[in-house]
């Protein structure tokens, strides 16, 4: 779900914690809402105490995820990025877990066939690592092409997932 937070909101809470997929970067506004999720190579902190129910909700999703048991994610995500950068993230948010989509399909989906290349740089400022599963977005002929916290942790993404798909 997404709030209707200012894309200009600012982080009270961040931290690092490690999790079954890896150390992750996390923020939260003043409302509790994302602000963002990502890979990060910073030494793990505590979350804040009493931690807010957006964290220990974020965690329990990342649980799932790692289990093969979570198909979407349902947390509250800060409104941020330009109107291009949400939509391309929206239509990221469609592609089914296991399943991978060409930036050319995504740039399609959205009625802008000739935008494959701004929907890679959208997915590239993606503040919401797996939450939008930008590491399912692929070159026209399969190929790993970039991910902002690297082309290995995009493949790992991709086998825990086929990993846990259903046989």
């Amino acid at each position: 779900m997404m709030s209707t937070r200012s894309p200009t909101t600012r982080p009270i809470h961040s931290c690092v914690i490690n999790t079954r997929i890896g150390p992750m970067r996390i923020e939260l506004d003043e409302h509790d809402h994302l602000t963002q999720v990502t890979f990060s190579a910073d030494t793990p902190s505590a979350p804040p105490s009493p931690t807010p129910a957006a964290i220990a909700s974020l965690l329990a999703q990342l649980d799932e995820f790692a289990a093969g048991s979570l198909e979407s994610f349902d947390l509250p995500l800060a409104n941020i990025g330009t109107e291009f950068e949400r939509a391309v993230w929206a239509v990221a948010r469609t592609i089914p877990r296991g399943h991978t989509a060409t930036y050319s399909q995504l740039a399609a989906s959205l009625g802008k066939p000739n935008a494959a290349r701004a929907v890679g740089g959208a997915l590239g400022r993606n503040p919401f690592h797996v939450i939008v599963p930008c590491h399912r977005v692929v070159g026209r002929d399969g190929s790993l092409t970039g991910y902002a916290a690297g082309v290995d942790i995009k493949q790992r993404l991709l086998e825990l997932e086929q990993h846990h798909q259903p046989r």
